[in-house]
């Protein structure tokens, strides 16, 4: 048993530093063309004053060139962006022909580097600058590859400053602490859709046992307990490892009861400090390391994927994880019900350990997430144009295209809401609805524009997945996240290579003592390990970071 556990903990700790590794490698890219009517037109450019209300569909013969990933949704449903309604649409609606050029799935950042290297770049380029890339934005600036957009966006992009004017908060999120704006940001338009994701257990077999929605770590222990021995749940625990053991619970889940996550935070002082270094981390390790003992989390919990985690619901032998309430308890709800009827999954509060309290930590993301935006090349010969497209999604008409799609196709406006058609909700082609979303909207991932609360309305069909979004948002994260903080080009480089160790440490020393082939106190043995790695420089930056970001 313990050789079986000793190679478990040597695979995920090589798991999880294969994942740090940047591996340079040839881009498979699919490049297309969709024209539009304005490029049959034979118009040409146009320019228009500074900062004035731009008229779509431009009036342009220019075609640009995009680089970016297609939706992972699509995959086996579209090969390229060109033949996905949505990217034919949006070529329509704004007049401007595109050029797509997709990197190949999940290889984007290798694929970027191979682009970077040749110097021929496209116009536009979708990719997250602020957490991918080495060095951050402001050196992917100053080394050229991207513009510096402030002056573009004054003079063509009056919807995106408009809606960045009204928002300071949003506007701190998408500058650098120089002030500088580089993309077309994906802003999350309501607090609603910044909460997703956190504990789900099985409510039928709680009103089965006559016990309640656990709230404390004693609760859920004696959950656990309960739907192991009566409801002979063999992982009545279980949760998705990939890429990082127990990754879901990065989030805070569990972790947070004992007054940490497994990231940076700020404590009740206002100091910085790194989770897995603090005791509540260690009191964390035990209440696991005896859980696993006691056969109440998953034997393979160290490798468990979403395959894995799929057939643990769908057999019964799981009733608590952690997990999104669209892609946790909308994939697991049908996997369950198809083996039992009366089978109900809800989302529950995040763990405390005193009843009545509020959980320190939880899911949220910031209203600017970095994933979908889109930057313009610095050398870019079409920028009033790239400026005026990508503007597009924050005018009214963008607002609708990007969220909802065309009117008459995809929605229809019912009493005054914009309801999604049976094509996507019930698509005759039997795709799944995120699947069928992805086809003619932007609304259910990400992209520069502003998203739709009413879109998660509809997309969580199941009032249970509502109440769950409700239920997660009960959390004291907004006093302790540290908001989207940037390094500078020095600061990341060298940040990287010290969380590279960190997380490592963090890893095995988590895999080991939950594991048991270590005792928990090697705990104190580990902290002394991460300092030297150098710990301390790491919160020093982060404090730097933190400290420019509430200058700006």
């Amino acid at each position: 048993m313990k050789t079986n556990r000793k190679k478990m903990v040597t695979m995920l700790v090589a798991t999880s530093l294969m994942g740090t590794v940047v591996v340079a490698c040839s881009s498979n890219s699919s490049t297309s063309n969709t024209a539009s009517p304005a490029a049959s037109s034979g118009s040409t450019s146009t320019t228009a004053p500074a900062g004035a209300a731009v008229t779509y569909p431009l009036k342009t013969d220019k075609t640009l060139t995009y680089w970016g990933e297609l939706p992972g949704n699509l995959t086996g449903v579209k090969a390229t962006h060109a033949d996905t309604p949505f990217f034919q649409n949006w070529q329509k609606v704004s007049g401007v022909n595109i050029k797509f050029t997709a990197p190949p799935t999940n290889q984007t950042t290798q694929a970027l580097n191979v682009l970077l290297a040749t110097g021929d770049l496209p116009d536009m380029i979708e990719y997250n600058w602020q957490g991918d890339f080495p060095g951050g934005p402001e050196k992917a600036i100053k080394d050229g590859y991207i513009l510096k957009l402030n002056d573009t966006i004054d003079k063509y992009a009056p919807n995106l400053k408009k809606y960045l004017k009204e928002h300071p908060d949003v506007d701190k999120q998408v500058k650098t602490d120089n002030g500088s704006y580089y993309v077309f940001p994906f802003i999350r338009g309501d607090d609603y859709l910044r909460v997703f994701q956190g504990p789900i257990v099985r409510k039928d077999w709680l009103d089965d046992l006559g016990l309640p929605v656990p709230q404390t770590i004693d609760e859920w222990y004696t959950t656990l307990k309960a739907f192991k021995e009566k409801k002979g749940a063999t992982a009545a625990f279980s949760v998705v490892s990939v890429p990082r053991p127990f990754n879901e619970l990065g989030n805070g889940a569990f972790a947070s009861a004992f007054g940490v996550t497994r990231d940076f935070f700020i404590d009740d002082k206002g100091a910085i400090k790194f989770g897995p270094a603090e005791k509540g981390y260690k009191d964390f390790l035990a209440t696991f390391a005896k859980w696993y003992s006691e056969g109440l989390i998953d034997k393979n919990f160290a490798t468990a994927d979403s395959k894995a985690m799929d057939a643990n619901m769908a057999s019964g032998a799981t009733g608590v994880t952690v997990g999104n309430a669209g892609g946790g308890i909308g994939k697991f709800q049908p996997l369950i019900t198809a083996k039992d009827p009366k089978g109900v999954l809800i989302g529950a509060p995040y763990p405390v350990l005193k009843k009545g309290d509020i959980a320190m930590y939880g899911q949220k993301d910031p209203a600017n997430a970095p994933g979908g935006s889109v930057a313009i090349t610095a050398n870019s010969k079409n920028i009033e144009i790239a400026a005026k497209l990508l503007d597009y999604g924050y005018s009214d008409a963008g607002h609708m295209f990007f969220n909802f799609g065309t009117e008459g196709v995809s929605y229809n406006m019912e009493n005054n809401y914009p309801k999604y058609t049976d094509l996507l909700m019930k698509n005759p082609d039997k795709l799944a609805p995120a699947q069928a979303l992805s086809l003619y909207i932007r609304g259910n991932y990400n992209g520069p524009f502003v998203q739709d609360k009413r879109y998660i309305e509809q997309y969580l069909a199941l009032q249970t997945q509502r109440d769950a979004v409700s239920t997660w948002a009960k959390t004291d994260v907004d006093k302790h996240k540290l908001p989207p903080i940037t390094a500078t080009p020095e600061e990341s480089t060298e940040l990287a290579k010290i969380m590279t160790d960190l997380n490592t440490l963090v890893d095995e020393m988590t895999l080991k003592i939950i594991l048991g082939t270590e005792p928990v106190d090697s705990f104190d043995k580990y902290v002394e390990k991460f300092n030297s790695v150098k710990l301390s420089r790491a919160i020093e930056i982060k404090k730097a970071s933190l400290d420019r970001f509430n200058k700006r």
